[in-house]
């Protein structure tokens, strides 16, 4: 299936890797600033789930170029 995604999907994923990549370190950058618990909670769960999407998106598009891991 990898091999299948067109130029516009493979330009799409990146996209939404710039734009996580973007919300990643915003995230980082404001939870050393914040000092209410639940918002500190709230950012650091954000952050995992944003890594966790940032490498399946990594993967996809190596498969996507024949860089297997």
């Amino acid at each position: 299936m990898m091999n299948e995604l067109g130029m516009h999907e493979t330009l799409e994923l990146h996209e939404l890797l710039v734009f996580k990549n973007l919300c990643l370190t915003k995230s980082v950058a404001m939870s050393g600033l914040v000092q209410d618990p639940t918002l500190k909670t709230i950012l650091q769960d954000s952050e995992a789930g944003d890594v966790k999407f940032i490498q399946e998106m990594q993967s996809i598009l190596r498969r996507r170029h024949g860089f297997d891991e």
